[in-house]
């Protein structure tokens, strides 16, 4: 008994020290972990914010490009039919989105989807005064129309595509 009595003298201490020092390097690991997070965190921002703000100006750009009133203006043929010119604008639409769909891997999913619809509904405006044009309208006619509608319509949806790209990239620094 006093055998088991001189063992237990030595086990409990020594078990005592033993979770000391288990728990004291268990908190060093976190902290070394948290330092290693922190600092790959701060690696991948740094390989990816350039990207990324690539990625938002490229959209902006979209944005911009096909702007019912920019698109009007660069791609104007007043001699054109009207239903050639509504194809040109429409063909124009479609491939700035798509030289410019892989942006979305940078962007936030809900902004891209306002960048989506605003294509849509660019594209919904140009096909309206489209269907608003005679077989012999041309070209000045429907430019003239899409003008109107894009009046009428106040803030396209390319403008406020171009506001949320704009606080979003903001929210990045």
């Amino acid at each position: 008994m006093d055998y088991l009595f001189q063992i237990a003298l030595i086990l409990i201490p020594s078990g005592a020290v033993l979770l000391t020092a288990v728990f004291f390097m268990r908190k060093s690991y976190e902290k070394e972990l948290l330092v290693l997070n922190s600092e790959l965190k701060k690696e991948r921002q740094n390989f990816f914010l350039p990207n990324r703000v690539d990625a938002y100006q490229r959209a902006i750009l979209l944005m911009e490009r096909i702007h019912p009133n920019s698109l009007v203006m660069r791609l104007n043929n007043p001699g054109l039919p009207a239903a050639a010119m509504q194809v040109k604008l429409l063909e124009a639409i479609r491939e700035e989105y798509e030289h410019n769909i892989a942006q979305q891997m940078y962007i936030s999913p809900a902004t891209w989807e306002v960048v989506k619809k605003a294509k849509e509904e660019t594209i919904k405006i140009i096909n309206l005064a489209g269907r608003q044009m005679s077989a012999t309208s041309n070209g000045m006619d429907l430019s003239g129309k899409i003008f109107e509608i894009a009046a009428e319509v106040g803030t396209l949806p390319t403008e406020i595509a171009v506001n949320i790209l704009k606080e979003e990239v903001q929210r990045l620094f």
